[in-house]
């Protein structure tokens, strides 16, 4: 079975006008104080966030939410590779 956490919350977006675009603006802080959701592949560091639309628009007319995608697939047990018979 696959993990999920808790939302984090690290920013915001304004649909603009009637374009297929959705303006962002993220709290760095929040995304600092989550280093171990950051990993590293070819020397360069890299989170994954997800945009998502809003049920309702904000107050501030905010219409998608940014999350860091907690996402974490289950890990493989080598010891039960194809390759090998079950008794």
């Amino acid at each position: 079975m696959n993990k999920t956490e808790e939302k984090i919350y690290v920013g915001s977006g304004k649909q603009v006008k009637d374009f297929d675009m959705v303006n962002v603006t993220l709290d760095l802080s929040s995304i600092k104080d989550s280093q171990d959701h950051v990993y590293e592949f070819n020397g360069k560091k890299y989170i994954n966030l997800t945009v998502s639309k809003r049920k309702e628009v904000s107050e501030y007319g905010k219409t998608h939410n940014v999350t860091i995608n907690t996402f974490k697939p289950e890990s493989k047990d080598d010891s039960k590779s194809g390759d090998q018979l079950p008794f």
